[in-house]
């Protein structure tokens, strides 16, 4: 059975905090009835199942492998794998290191590869087989080259190949209406944003009772409604602060919120400073 990801919030936020590294890219062809079992794994990689069958035993957990499915391997996992008696398997493959190096509240924050887990492991359905098959492609012609130039492309292809597969995994649980309602609502409050908007709105312009609409929202977008609203309103604001010499009250009324000293205490909240330091110290920077 295929792992389903939900949490698409959560998985994002634990991509976002990791560096890449390809060690190794290619396509691969395994011949009928080869097996290799008790296999465990030292590295990270993945492959992706273009044409075959076969079977996966992955610390005991027995899954299929088709054309289509992505097959994310950890360090440690012990694994039996076998081809169909009467047909080669054929497939991509990428290892990769990785390692956390993110920013929060103004600092850097830096863990080493074997400090942190990578969010994905097992077996998963890819149901957009020609994108990522794509992108495979570029990643394995550009495997064959060397230079800095060559290792920033590399990186940044796998990145868009990890965006890519949460990207599917979000279009296999959100139906096209329920897409279409929340980009809606996400429209209207990207040009709303300096009014009064409240949960009960949102939900009332989607059709949906508050609770309904904020499960769903939060599905697709990984915040809450009014997380949502008060991360676009603090990132705005920042752009103001940094780039203008408008006032804080100015910048607070700009972005949606009357009253000062609630803003500056959500701002210090999301940021890790006060308005007024951080206008400072991003000016400072600009002269």
């Amino acid at each position: 059975m295929s792992n389903i990801v939900q949490d698409f919030g959560s998985l994002i936020s634990k991509l976002n905090e990791l560096t890449f590294s390809i060690l190794l890219a290619g396509y691969k062809t395994f011949p009928p009835s080869w097996s290799k079992r008790g296999k465990k794994n030292l590295y990270h990689s993945l492959w992706f199942i273009t044409k075959g069958t076969g079977d996966i035993v992955i610390n005991g957990k027995k899954c299929k492998l088709s054309p289509g499915k992505l097959v994310v391997f950890t360090p440690g996992m012990t694994c039996d794998k076998k081809t169909n008696s009467s047909e080669s398997l054929e497939f991509y493959f990428i290892r990769f290191t990785h390692a956390g190096a993110f920013e929060k509240k103004e600092q850097w924050h830096f863990i080493n590869p074997e400090e942190i887990s990578f969010p994905l492991q097992g077996v998963y359905t890819i149901k957009n087989s020609p994108g990522v098959a794509f992108l495979l492609e570029k990643i394995i012609s550009l495997s064959k080259r060397r230079g800095a130039v060559i290792a920033f492309k590399k990186k940044i292809l796998f990145q868009e190949l990890l965006l890519m597969f949460i990207q599917d995994f979000h279009t296999q649980t959100i139906s096209k209406d329920t897409k279409q309602v929340i980009e809606e609502t996400i429209d209207y409050i990207s040009h709303h944003y300096q009014r009064t908007i409240t949960l009960t709105d949102l939900a009332k312009m989607a059709g949906l009772s508050n609770s309904h609409y904020s499960r769903l929202f939060k599905k697709y977008t990984g915040y809450s409604p009014i997380e949502y609203l008060t991360h676009l309103r603090i990132d705005l604001a920042k752009e103001l602060l940094a780039h203008s010499d408008i006032r804080i009250k100015e910048v607070s009324q700009s972005v949606g919120y009357e009253d000062e000293l609630y803003f500056s205490r959500i701002f210090k909240k999301f940021v890790g400073v006060s308005p007024t330091q951080f206008s400072n110290e991003n000016k400072m920077a600009n002269q």
